[in-house]
C-alpha cells in the first residue's frame, strides 16, 4: 500500500518536459488538425475572436516592448550627455586640471598630424615660394635642419597647433562622456528589462512563435547568414573594424596584439556555441531545420 501511494505521489510531482518530444507526425499537421476540429464546435466563432484579440494584444505589447528597449536608453543617454555629462566634464577637465590629452595615444596622434601638416606646408612652399614672399623673414627649426622661412609659415603652424590642441581637448572630453554615457545607457537598459519583464516575456514568446512559423528553408538561410556574419570567412575584418571603433570611441589606442588575439579566439568560441546550440537544442525542437541547414552548407 505504501509503495502504491509513493508511486502515485511521484507520478503527480513529475515535472513537465520543457521540450516537446518529436513524434512520427509533424507538429504542423497536428496543429492544423486541431484548429480544424476546433472550428467544428458551435462556439468556434467566439474562439476565433478570442484568439484574434490575444494575437492583437501580443503584437501591441511586443511592439511596445521593442520600442521601449530601443528608444528609452537612447533618450536617457542623450539627455544625460546634453544636460549633465558634457557640461560637468567640460568644467572639470578645463578648469580643474591642465592636461589637454586624455592619454599618450591622443598626444602622439596630434603630433603626427602636426608633423604631416608641416611637411605639406614646406612642400608647398618649395613648389611655389612666390605665394609666401614677405619682407619679414624668420628662422624656423625643422626636424632636419635650420632653414629660413617667411613669418607667415610660422604663424600658420602656430594656428594649426592651437586648432589641434582644441580638437584633441574636445576629443578627450568626448571620450570621457562616451564612457559614462554608455554606462548610463547600460544601466537604463537593465532597469527597463527589469521593469518590463512581463511584457518582455510576451515579446519573447511572440518572437519565438514568429521564427517557428517560418519555413525550414528560410530558418536555415537566416541561421547561415548569422553564422557567416559572426564566425564566417570574412568576419575577422568586421571584428577588427568593430574593435577599432570601440577603442577609438573611448580614446584607447588600437593595440594590434589585442585585436589579433581577440579575432583569433572570440569567433572560434562563438562557432563552438553555435554548433552546441544546434546539436543540443535545435536538433530536438526542429529536426527538419537542422537537416535543411546541413544540406545547404554542404
Amino acid at each position: 500500500m505504501y509503495n502504491n501511494n509513493n508511486i502515485r505521489f511521484k507520478s503527480k510531482t513529475k515535472l513537465p518536459r520543457s521540450i516537446e518530444p518529436v513524434g512520427i507526425i509533424p507538429r504542423s499537421i497536428i496543429r492544423t488538425l486541431n484548429r480544424f476540429l476546433t472550428q467544428l464546435f458551435q462556439n468556434s466563432n467566439n474562439l476565433v475572436i478570442e484568439e484574434f484579440r490575444i494575437s492583437r494584444y501580443q503584437i501591441l505589447v511586443s511592439l511596445q516592448s521593442l520600442l521601449s528597449l530601443i528608444f528609452i536608453p537612447l533618450i536617457i543617454n542623450f539627455l544625460a550627455k546634453t544636460f549633465i555629462l558634457i557640461p560637468l566634464t567640460d568644467y572639470l577637465w578645463n578648469k580643474q586640471q591642465d592636461d589637454i590629452f586624455l592619454n599618450s595615444y591622443l598626444e602622439k596622434e596630434a603630433l603626427t598630424e602636426l608633423q604631416d601638416f608641416e611637411e605639406v606646408l614646406y612642400f608647398d612652399y618649395f613648389l611655389t615660394p612666390t605665394r609666401y614672399e614677405t619682407p619679414n623673414w624668420a628662422t624656423y627649426e625643422t626636424g632636419f635642419n635650420a632653414l629660413e622661412f617667411p613669418v607667415i609659415l610660422k604663424s600658420q603652424i602656430q594656428k594649426k597647433t592651437l586648432d589641434l590642441a582644441n580638437n584633441y581637448n574636445q576629443k578627450s572630453i568626448e571620450a570621457l562622456t562616451n564612457f559614462f554615457g554608455d554606462l548610463i545607457t547600460f544601466g537604463t537598459l537593465t532597469l527597463v528589462i527589469i521593469v518590463l519583464k512581463p511584457q518582455i516575456i510576451i515579446f519573447k514568446s511572440f518572437l519565438v512563435e514568429f521564427i517557428y512559423s517560418l519555413s525550414d528553408t528560410l530558418k536555415s538561410a537566416l541561421l547561415i547568414l548569422s553564422t557567416n556574419l559572426l564566425v564566417g570567412f570574412h568576419s575577422p575584418r568586421g571584428w577588427e573594424l568593430f574593435l577599432e571603433f570601440f577603442l577609438n570611441r573611448f580614446g584607447f589606442p588600437p593595440n594590434e596584439n589585442f585585436i589579433f588575439l581577440f579575432v583569433a579566439t572570440f569567433p572560434v568560441l562563438l562557432d563552438t556555441i553555435f554548433k552546441y546550440w544546434i546539436f543540443r537544442y535545435l536538433n530536438k525542437i526542429s529536426p527538419s531545420t537542422v537537416a535543411t541547414y546541413h544540406a545547404m552548407i554542404e
